[in-house]
């Protein structure tokens, strides 16, 4: 099962097949745009693109398919395809591509830096400034931030599981995994769980998936360069563990647990904080204090979900180079998406038209639900939630975010009010 973008800008459609519009289908773009054009309008959507990786999708449609025409709706829903099969960060590898298409390897990487650095510098900054600030801890409006984490958690959930568990085997799965990953918290765990999801999807689906009709193609189409992305993705994540084993080196070794998260997220952005908590809090080198605090400010920002990962780097190793420290994890997390998406794309079109590939598909999505259901009890719940005030609380804010669409930012502001006038 993969997820595209509906008909409407931000809808998200999940769904075996591919819309099919009467607009070209070609592997060239419609419209060519400049390296400058191209800065301009991804900074101006890591700017202004409020509500996470499913609202982002909505946001690139309305500015490449329709203002700047540089390519058609059946073409993007491929890209968007691709994205979400793979893991890693599907907005910023949907930048990459879409830049990539324009200007080629200069496009793809400008792409991807304009839309993730405006998030990437306020995340180091609020890193450097909870830092600096001392003994934080039982502060009222940092308690608010973890409210407002079990508000988003708990609409990722919800929507998540709407959509990629419609029926009684997908839901199994979730629940199950959930069950399984509440009980076993090694890392290892996790990842176990996704891939028997995958063999169960295959198995129960194997007979019943619908691949759909041949997708546009997609990306370039040599397959030189394709093959020397997935060499370094495979090796970086073979010898990074045992480079850090042999030196010692701790700035290796985070870099190592990073790249290792951002190889592993299926299922969108907010899977990211079960995959990253395990990486960091259990090591020590982050506070559950600090990692939800920064995991609520992510929520009000826009841009990736994934420089979350530069705010954890900044608070990882306070004073003055704690900067780069942030940069670090965030090209560390952010690396192994863009080298799958490079090195997977001359292959999408057969890929995407095996009917095993989506079969598989769905259970792994359904063991994604499960991995965020299992987080949402621990530790956002348990480490947000301290009486019935605060459940009243996180009722009306989740009441006005899926009733009334209250955006992100203001969830996070209003979390955050009701957390200092409670504690001061």
């Amino acid at each position: 099962m993969t997820a595209t973008a509906g008909p409407n800008p931000g809808e998200k459609r999940v769904s075996g097949e591919i819309p099919q519009t009467d607009a070209p289908k070609s592997d060239e773009p419609l419209r060519a745009g400049t390296l400058a054009e191209i800065c301009r309008a991804f900074l101006k959507l890591g700017l202004t693109s409020f509500g996470g990786p499913v609202a982002h999708l909505g946001y690139f449609r309305d500015e490449f398919v329709h203002r700047r025409q540089w390519l058609s709706d059946a073409a993007y829903a491929d890209l968007v395809a691709l994205c979400q099969f793979l893991p890693g960060p599907s907005s910023t590898q949907l930048a990459f591509i879409l830049g990539l298409r324009q200007a080629k390897l200069p496009g793809g990487l400008v792409a991807s830096l304009c839309f993730t650095l405006p998030s990437a510098v306020l995340m180091i900054l609020f890193g450097i400034g909870i830092s600096s600030l001392g003994d934080w801890r039982h502060a009222g409006w940092l308690h608010g931030l973890k409210l407002a984490a079990v508000v988003v958690v708990a609409q990722a959930v919800w929507g998540m599981g709407r959509a990629l568990c419609p029926d009684r085997t997908r839901l199994a799965i979730a629940l199950a995994s959930a069950a399984a990953l509440l009980v076993l918290t090694h890392p290892v765990a996790q990842i176990s769980v996704v891939a028997a999801g995958s063999l169960l999807g295959w198995w129960h689906y194997r007979t019943q998936a619908n691949a759909g009709p041949q997708p546009a193609a997609i990306g370039w189409r040599n397959h030189l360069p394709a093959a020397i992305s997935l060499g370094i993705f495979f090796l970086m994540l073979l010898l990074l563990p045992i480079l850090a084993a042999v030196t010692g080196s701790k700035g290796i070794e985070v870099f190592g647990g990073f790249y290792r998260v951002g190889s592993l997220v299926f299922g969108g952005g907010h899977v990211v904080l079960p995959l990253l908590r395990s990486e960091v809090v259990p090591k020590g080198w982050v506070g559950d204090d600090a990692f939800l605090a920064g995991y609520g400010v992510a929520q009000a920002l826009p841009g990736a979900l994934f420089t979350f990962g530069a705010y954890l780097g900044t608070v990882m190793h306070p004073g003055p180079g704690a900067w780069l420290n942030g940069l670090w994890c965030l090209v560390a997390i952010t690396l192994p998406g863009l080298l799958l998406v490079g090195g997977v794309l001359p292959f999408w079109n057969q890929l995407r038209a095996k009917t095993w590939a989506q079969a598989a598909l769905r259970g792994a999505n359904a063991a994604v639900v499960g991995m965020l259901l299992a987080a949402f009890y621990n530790p956002v719940w348990r480490e947000g939630i301290r009486n019935a005030p605060d459940v009243a609380a996180v009722i009306v804010l989740f009441g006005l975010a899926h009733c009334c669409n209250t955006p992100p930012w203001l969830t996070v502001l209003l979390a955050a009010g009701f957390g200092a006038c409670r504690l001061g």
